[in-house]
């Protein structure tokens, strides 16, 4: 049983030490990323005395979690501009908090009948937003298994004796070389071997050139995969032409908008998900523009039925007798974390058009980057950016090791991708504290960099 004074203790404990890491990383008052190696920051947590001894205190734990968290990444730092990894909000933390201690699994209804709830809400919240009033839908724990939960529905419409018999040897996935690796990752998965994935024509910058759109006689389409927004540029395929070219076809349509869905929740960029409606199938991750902690994401299909139909279960300990409440019938998982109470704090807090106005801020900030580096000589940017994604170079510089120099004195987080062959840094703004004076000294570090 617990014991619910240690408990108390700890968990003041654990708030005050949060607090403090938030407001340090909020103010920048700490490196953004340590990256000491497992065998040193393993002596100093003294994880191996612990696991073998145990015998932790509220006040050992105290210095532990102060270590813990001195050694991690902030991602609520301004120099944060990394991953699309959200900067969690407050009410996203206390869900996790409540999970925590209620452990309610709720992919079946009866294991936590206010959590189930609360994720019906959500999702009929979202399926409103991407224009599927018929539809249905799930959250699972992240979006490459969002987008593998997606393809299934897509192959047991295609192919609904796949199941039962296997995949057949001619279905193709189309979708552009620049989709989330999960996607490939997904194609053979489900059996279907990387033989199946069939690039689309892109532009230079990595959208699906509509112009060039395949005939498709002699392939069995399983789906065609557009991004909303790309991974790697943050830019969004035109999902009004995809989508009536699929209709026209009758090709099932899957927009992979992990990150970019979130856009449909401000008047200015929603024109982005133009056509979203049109889509058979789309995912929608709260963990990086909704400010959830991970994992949090949404797989939302058109027609409810697409969704019940991408599994067939037999269990008889779990499958029997009147199951309408149940998700677990929709899900890879057996087990599925309170998610939908993360997305829902943060609505009961933000409101609608508080969330909307944080994506609105952060693609108001990767746009203003994008205008203060082209002012500086030096600096190529390939594209006016369309979300919080921006990819640039300085000269003929090392880029991967101006990120790295960046990286080990602490002093800013970005990542870098290859446009065309080309390494480029790559800016991913995703905390509310990045202003101008963060971006300029990024500027200056990247001169200095390369400089020094």
């Amino acid at each position: 049983m617990w014991n619910i004074d240690e408990f108390t203790k700890a968990a003041d404990i654990t708030v005050g030490e949060l607090a403090a890491y938030v407001d340090r990383s909020q103010r920048g008052d700490a490196p953004v990323v340590r990256r000491e190696p497992p065998r040193e920051l393993a002596g100093r947590l003294r994880l191996g005395e612990l696991i073998a001894d145990g015998g932790m205190t509220p006040e050992t734990y105290r210095e532990f979690l102060r270590t813990f968290l001195d050694e991690g990444t902030r991602l609520h730092h301004p120099a944060y501009m990394a991953h699309q990894s959200a900067s969690p909000d407050f009410p996203a933390a206390l869900a996790d908090f409540i999970h925590g201690a209620t452990n309610n699994p709720m992919a079946i209804y009866e294991m936590g009948a206010a959590a189930a709830t609360v994720e019906f809400e959500v999702l009929r919240w979202m399926l409103a937003k991407v224009g599927f009033p018929q539809g249905g839908g799930v959250l699972t724990h992240g979006g490459s298994l969002a987008n593998l939960t997606a393809l299934l529905a897509a192959r047991a419409r295609v192919a609904p004796q796949a199941w039962e018999e296997g995949v057949p040897g001619d279905l193709v996935i189309l979708a552009p070389p620049s989709a989330h690796y999960s996607v490939s990752r997904a194609a053979s998965i489900l059996g279907l071997g990387q033989r199946a994935m069939v690039p689309l024509a892109t532009d230079d910058l990595g959208r699906i050139d509509i112009t060039q759109l395949p005939d498709i006689s002699g392939k069995r389409v399983m789906a065609v995969v557009a991004a909303a927004c790309a991974t790697g540029t943050g830019l969004y395929d035109d999902l009004r032409a995809i989508g009536e070219w699929c209709r026209e076809r009758d090709l099932w349509f899957h927009v992979d908008g992990a990150h970019g869905a979130s856009a449909l929740l401000s008047e200015r960029h929603a024109p982005l998900l133009a056509g979203i409606e049109l889509a058979d199938s789309v995912i929608w991750d709260a963990h990086k523009m909704l400010r959830t902690s991970a994992l949090a994401a949404a797989v939302l299909v058109r027609r409810e039925g697409d969704l019940d139909a991408a599994f067939k279960q037999e269990a008889s300990y779990l499958f029997y007798g009147d199951q309408g409440f149940d998700l677990i019938g929709r899900t890879v998982e057996c087990t599925k974390a309170e998610l939908g109470l993360k997305i829902f704090l943060n609505l009961a807090w933000r409101g609608e058009r508080g969330m909307g106005e944080h994506v609105a801020g952060r693609y108001a900030t990767a746009h203003r980057f994008w205008e203060l580096a082209r002012r500086r000589e030096g600096f190529t940017l390939p594209y006016e950016p369309e979300s919080n994604i921006v990819c640039f170079r300085y000269g003929d510089a090392d880029h991967a090791a101006i990120r790295e120099r960046l990286m080990a004195d602490g002093s800013f987080y970005l990542t870098s991708t290859e446009l065309n062959g080309v390494r480029h840094l790559r800016v991913t703004v995703m905390s509310p504290a990045t202003d101008d004076a963060t971006l300029e000294r990024l500027l200056d570090a990247v001169e200095a960099g390369w400089t020094s």
